[in-house]
Order: structure tokens, then C-alpha cells, then sequence
């Protein structure tokens, strides 16, 4: 597969695709995530504020647990917003980065935009009849894990092709139909129902107190813009992602822009906070993941001018959710864990800090 990309971008990218789609999205899928082992838990007293801030009662954060993580977070907040104070921070400065996949919403058994692709792909076979003499694809179909990972280079071209040609309105369509009628494979939920609950409450609690809240993902800004406003609120114009080819034509009489295959820009690992500067032109004061791919966006973050609060979500509870850490083969919790601990970054623990995960679904609320 041809990637066209400027830099040392081909090599990012590269590495990316390998590693996420067949090395760890495709194994993913096909396994069951739950037998995946835990990392002990670090000292969460390491992330304890030395004052807390006022604003304690169930009303704020209510899904999150009263301790460390959910202090620290109101302690920050009510420092940066106190006028007159060393602290203060104001409204433009107050910009808040979140990653998206396994931060803001879950991303087992495998990233829900590669579920979306591989639907493309199957929907797109009956135009590609060689297909059927594709190893790739017969494996794929067949879901041969070590088949797939024997043919990677031309599963990743078939993918590329299913997901490549189309205008970008026409993308966009596919992806609003796609969310509509896919669910999970073993939550049965439709993928917007699969937003953290205690995120979107601190979504909330940061647009209340000035902040401007960005979506900073390695998925495409494509991809995640049809649908961030209704699940997060959060505008489509504050969505950095990685970025596809596009060339701009003239079809039937109207100016479109078309996919290619390829991309411009990785927003992952040490592009995140190239990403930032380039769209948001400040840097964060806050920033929230849950993997090493998020790891340099916090970097950034925590070693900015004035306060800041760097957070990772450790996804530990097989019962409610999945749990998965150091050994992942999908975003992986190691190196950025590490760093965590040594300059005191906030370690949120979904089974002991989060008392809800998901939001009630649709389906009760309308009873």
C-alpha cells in the first residue's frame, strides 16, 4: 500500500496501521478481552491534593466516586477559576484535551472506526469480485487471526479501497447510517450509547466553568465529526484527528472534495501535541487519556507555565467494562503509567473512582 505523506510521516503511519489494525484490532476483535491481566494499581495517594476544593456534594461529578482523582479534578478546577488567586487561569487560557477512544468512550474488543472500515469493506465486495481470490479476505471472512496477520499488507490495501473514492459528504452519510443500526458485539449497544458517563459529567462541569473542551484522537477528525455533538456536546470544528487525503474536484456541477488513500497527518504519539499547536494555537491545561499513545499530549500539557492536570483513565474493571494495561496489545497503559507516577499525574481507576460507566440506554429511558 502506498502512503503518501509528507515526512517522517510513512514511517508513523506505517507503524500505526500495522500495529493497531492487524497486530492489535483484528486480535482484539477475535479474542475475549476479559482474560487480559492487571497491572497493580499505583499509590493513588501520591495524587492527593493537599487542599480540596469546596463544591463536594453528590451533585457535582455524581458518577464519580468521592476520592483522589474526583478531588483533585474539583481542586484544579476551583483554583484555575478563582479570580484574584496565584492561580488563576483565564477563560481563553482554559483549554482541556481529551483523547476519544477508551477516554471519552470504549474501544474494546477492538476501535469502533475500524469495526465501521471493515463494514465498508464487506459492503464494498460485491464490486470487487477479485476479492474472492484474496487471501486476506477469505481469512478476514473467515476471522483466521494468523492468516490475517501472514497477508496484512493486502488487507490494509482492501480497506483502504473500500474506505477511499467517495466524496466527503458521501463518507459522512455512510458513517450516520453505520451508527444508527451497528451495535456492539457483546455490550448490544449502539456505539454512541457506549460514552463514559462519568466523562460526559465532566465534560460538563468544564464548559460550566469557562473551558473549551477538544477532542485530541489518533482516529480521523472525519470519522469522529458526524456524530461528536450529540454524544459529547463537544462542536465539530474542536475535533484534532489524524487526517486523510483529499483533493478537491468538480462533480456534476458542484465542488466536492474526495477521498484517496493516504494520509496528510497521524495525530498519535508525539504528533498529538503538533496537532494541538496546529489547531488550537495554545496549550492545554488539561489533558485526559489512557494510553502511551497519549502520553506526549500530556507531556505537553503538564509541562506548560502555571497549573495544569494531566490525567489517564486505567481501565480495570473486567465486570462493568474490559481491563487491559501494560500487556495490551491494544492501547497499551505502560510507559505513560510509569511517567504518571513520577511527576504525580492523576491515575483515574474505573473500578474504584467511576460508580457508573455508561450512561442508562435509551431503550429504559423511554419506558
Amino acid at each position: 500500500m502506498q502512503f503518501e505523506t509528507n515526512g517522517s510521516a510513512p514511517r508513523r503511519l506505517h507503524h500505526l496501521l500495522t500495529r493497531w489494525i492487524i497486530g492489535a484490532w483484528i486480535v482484539a476483535m477475535m479474542a475475549a478481552c476479559a482474560n487480559q491481566t492487571t497491572a497493580p494499581v499505583p499509590d493513588a495517594s501520591r495524587n492527593t491534593p493537599a487542599a480540596y476544593a469546596t463544591g463536594s456534594s453528590a451533585s457535582v461529578l455524581p458518577s464519580w466516586r468521592d476520592g483522589s482523582a474526583r478531588h483533585a479534578i474539583l481542586t484544579f478546577i476551583a483554583n484555575v477559576t478563582r479570580e484574584g488567586s496565584a492561580t488563576f487561569v483565564p477563560p481563553e487560557a482554559r483549554i482541556a484535551v481529551f483523547d476519544n477512544d477508551g477516554t471519552l468512550w470504549s474501544e474494546q474488543p477492538a476501535p469502533f472506526q475500524l469495526l465501521f472500515m471493515i463494514d465498508r469493506l464487506k459492503a464494498a465486495a460485491p464490486a470487487h469480485p477479485e476479492w474472492q481470490r484474496s487471501s486476506a479476505f477469505r481469512a478476514l471472512m473467515a476471522h483466521d487471526v494468523s492468516a490475517l496477520s501472514e497477508h496484512r499488507k493486502e488487507l490494509l490495501q482492501m480497506l483502504s479501497v473500500a474506505n477511499s473514492s467517495m466524496t466527503t459528504d458521501e463518507y459522512d452519510q455512510s458513517i450516520r447510517s453505520w451508527l444508527t443500526s451497528a451495535t456492539h458485539p457483546t455490550l448490544h449497544r449502539p456505539y454512541t450509547e457506549l460514552v463514559y458517563q462519568p466523562q460526559l459529567e465532566l465534560l460538563d462541569l468544564l464548559r460550566a466553568n469557562g473551558f473549551q473542551v477538544w477532542i485530541v484522537s489518533g482516529g480521523t477528525a472525519e470519522f469522529m465529526r458526524t456524530w461528536v455533538t450529540e454524544a459529547y456536546g463537544i462542536p465539530p470544528d474542536r475535533v484534532v484527528g489524524t487526517q486523510e487525503k483529499l483533493t478537491y474536484e468538480m462533480r456534476n456541477g458542484k465542488g466536492v472534495l474526495v477521498r484517496h488513500p493516504g494520509f496528510d497527518f497521524v495525530d498519535d504519539g508525539a504528533g498529538k501535541p503538533v496537532g494541538i499547536f496546529r489547531a488550537i494555537g495554545r496549550r492545554p491545561i488539561l489533558a485526559f487519556g489512557n494510553s502511551d499513545g497519549d502520553r506526549e499530549m500530556l507531556e505537553y500539557t503538564a509541562t506548560g507555565p502555571g497549573p495544569s492536570l494531566a490525567l489517564l483513565v486505567h481501565h480495570d474493571d473486567a465486570e462493568r467494562e474490559f481491563a487491559y494495561d501494560r500487556k495490551s496489545s491494544l492501547a497499551r497503559l505502560d510507559k505513560a503509567w510509569n511517567e504518571a507516577v513520577e511527576r504525580g499525574w492523576v491515575v483515574v481507576s474505573m473500578k474504584r473512582d467511576w460508580a457508573a460507566i455508561y450512561p442508562m440506554p435509551k431503550s429504559a429511558l423511554a419506558k
